[in-house]
């Protein structure tokens, strides 16, 4: 097997990285040559993201691998979900893409009432949820907003920036399923939904799938860069989608993608629609091999990140973890999934508010909000492990977590001591491993992803983390089983 390398970007809610994968002898090893904040801006009073930013940063990354002499033979690009920029009939962008945390359940609830909650679910296989991109156009549509009325091409984030690049017009699979717009059975866009929501059909292009050589780099772009033009393939353009791809799963364990969201669920050959993956609120979102991820979505490290944010981002994550250690534990829990907690801002109150309104003692120390916060974390992927179980009426028999959230080690052993089952972590780059399986793939130097996973086993150092310490975790998953379904009604 040939050296090569290729770049990936990898871009989240709340930073960006541009990471050079090399592949040599079937090890693949990382660079990280590039990294960068990423945060919405209100604009107009829209929460929106800053393109020309993310663009800049996107060429500087190659900048800087070529400078550190690199020769990359491909790039890829996976971002967040659900977000997506709109294009004129010159194919310039008409405005910042919307940001998702903008998002009104009036929309949501008007798509409800005109289609039907359960049949949306049965087309499409996503959850409910009001960020989801069939509801923000949804938005735009009762507003008669102009912007959507001149759009000729909607492109999701990872697609936009590639067609920044490119000038290649893709809509890449993974990605699409998180729309609510992709109809499990038709495997493409649903129309039939997207008519009777009044969205104009015709800015919906072609889908493609991770693989997919879409086109080279523009050569004025490649000349301003100094580098050369090559070609952009398509990857697991939803970040958590090239996250599992990564992962060398053990045989019923579970996924957890941990980061700004926490992303729990299994991986299925297609979509399973019933009773209780629609009761659950689980999506059923695209895997790079074209099947899919029954899945749970449960707002992770942005809970934290926002409490962080409140106390000053001079307060280093080691001190936060210090404080955490050192405060008792299985005190005050909340569902971090209330919707109170999706919105920026105020996270502290948000939290001390809840714990008032449930009875419970009123966390007000910087360890006591942010053991909270970890351990109702824990006893959330404790809930969807039960679900999961049952879905697959198989006992689940560990949880295997990747992303940023895995450096957190005291995390991942309470987690292992909430759900009673062990934990390994690892890759904590996940994403931008799985966004390099699906170049390499693409460039035909890897065979498929059963033996990308391989190459990734042989090339991470994974970690395992047996239950220690089970005692009172019993009682607080039933006090979050209570809050589930109070909140849920």
């Amino acid at each position: 097997m040939s050296k090569i390398d290729v770049l990936a970007f990898d871009l989240g809610a709340s930073n960006g990285r541009a990471i050079v994968g090399h592949l040599d002898d079937k090890i693949i090893t990382t660079t990280e040559v590039h990294r960068f904040a990423n945060n919405f801006v209100t604009l107009n009073g829209v929460d929106c993201w800053d393109i020309n930013n993310l663009f800049e940063n996107l060429k500087l990354g190659f900048q800087k691998a070529f400078e550190m002499g690199f020769k990359p033979q491909s790039f890829g690009i996976d971002t967040w979900g659900v977000d997506y920029g709109l294009l004129d009939e010159k194919g310039e962008l008409i405005a910042n893409p919307r940001a998702y945390r903008g998002s009104k359940d009036e929309a949501m609830n008007d798509a409800i009432v005109k289609i039907g909650k359960r049949n949306i679910f049965n087309r499409t296989g996503i959850a409910t949820l009001n960020f989801n991109t069939i509801y923000q156009l949804n938005q735009r549509v009762l507003e008669n907003d102009e912007e959507l009325t001149k759009a000729k091409t909607l492109l999701l984030m990872p697609d936009l920036l590639g067609y920044l690049f490119t000038g290649q017009i893709f809509s890449e699979y993974t990605n699409v399923t998180t729309s609510n717009l992709f109809n499990v059975e038709t495997k493409n866009w649903d129309f039939e939904l997207i008519n009777k929501l009044n969205i104009p059909s015709h800015i919906f292009s072609e889908i493609d799938y991770p693989g997919h050589v879409r086109g080279n780099i523009k050569k004025n772009i490649a000349e301003e860069l100094g580098i050369d033009s090559i070609p952009l393939i398509a990857v697991g353009t939803h970040d958590t989608a090239s996250a599992v791809a990564a992962i060398p799963l053990n045989e019923n364990y579970a996924f957890c993608s941990s980061g700004t969201w926490s992303l729990c669920g299994l991986e299925a050959e297609k979509a399973i629609i019933n009773d209780l993956v629609y009761n659950s609120n689980f999506s059923n979102e695209g895997t790079i091999q074209g099947g899919v991820r029954p899945l749970k979505n449960i707002m992770g490290m942005w809970i934290i990140q926002e409490c962080r944010r409140q106390w000053g981002e001079n307060l280093s994550w080691k001190e936060i973890d210090k404080e955490t250690t050192a405060t008792k534990s299985l005190g005050s829990i909340i569902n971090p999934n209330y919707s109170d907690f999706f919105k920026a801002g105020h996270m502290i109150e948000k939290i001390q508010d809840y714990c008032h309104r449930t009875g419970q003692a009123i966390p007000k120390t910087i360890g006591e909000i942010s053991r909270t916060v970890y351990e109702s974390l824990a006893l959330m992927y404790r809930n969807v492990i039960e679900t999961l179980s049952d879905l697959q009426s198989a006992p689940i028999q560990g949880l295997n977590i990747t992303g940023g959230g895995i450096k957190n080690v005291f995390v991942d052993q309470m987690t292992a001591d909430c759900i009673g089952l062990p934990v390994l972590t690892g890759p904590t780059e996940g994403a931008a491993l799985g966004n390099i399986m699906a170049q390499l793939i693409g460039l035909q130097k890897v065979k498929d992803v059963h033996e990308g996973r391989e190459i990734i086993s042989q090339s991470i150092e994974m970690k395992k983390f047996e239950p220690k310490d089970r005692s009172g975790w019993d009682q607080q998953y039933q006090k979050l089983l209570t809050f589930l379904e109070a909140d849920n009604n």
